[in-house]
């Protein structure tokens, strides 16, 4: 039986990296990956980037409302099998975008690899996320550190160097300049002015 995985951490663990990895493994084996990600991730277009300099064009864009299910579905009878499908930004999906993948995963015997946050700058939980963590077969947390260095668990959002902590949980284009961090929980309470 074909699993569904969730490999999760704080930004700049190497999400994305991980993921190339494994599409260039089952590739040099001769197998077929589908790379998806969330057309609402406009950061790199269609393309999926590390943070390495390494990138690769998404073989598919998710909107919400579309059932993957379906449209995976659809790319097989037109493209052919698959060994392994991998997700980049899979926070953004929403509670039944996974449901489907963990159907594409028990029905067409087929792999899903999910790569993600947990949680936003706010410490709250995305909903693709939160399914996950609820429904895959396989949880795994990539690491990162923060730069006090332990390990980080958090993500903080700049917006022109400046730490806030309110806006929507989704910020990708903005007039200005938004980063995200990882940082421990220690130092996300100073920064947030509670320590």
């Amino acid at each position: 039986m074909s699993k569904l995985y969730f490999r999760y951490g704080a930004m700049n663990c190497g999400k994305s990296t991980n993921l190339l990895q494994v599409a260039f493994n089952y590739e040099e084996r001769g197998m077929r990956v589908l790379i998806i990600k969330p057309k609402i991730d406009t950061k790199g277009s269609d393309f999926v980037i590390s943070r390495l300099g390494i990138k690769r064009k998404a073989d598919m864009l998710v909107d919400h409302g579309e059932n993957i299910f379906d449209k995976i579905s659809d790319w097989i009878k037109i493209n052919g099998n698959i060994h392994c499908i991998l997700v980049d930004e899979v926070q953004f999906f929403k509670k039944n975008d996974i449901d489907d993948l963990f159907r594409i995963a028990i029905i067409k015997g087929i792999p899903v690899i999910c790569y993600g946050l947990r949680t936003d700058f706010l410490m709250n939980g995305f909903e693709g996320s939160e399914r996950l963590l609820l429904i895959a077969h396989s949880i795994e947390e990539l690491k990162n550190i923060c730069q006090c260095g332990k390990k980080a668990i958090l993500n903080i959002r700049k917006i022109n160097e400046n730490c806030v902590f309110e806006g929507s949980q989704v910020e990708i284009d903005n007039k200005d300049t938004v980063k995200y961090e990882a940082v421990c929980g220690q130092c996300y309470l100073k920064l947030k002015g509670e320590l």
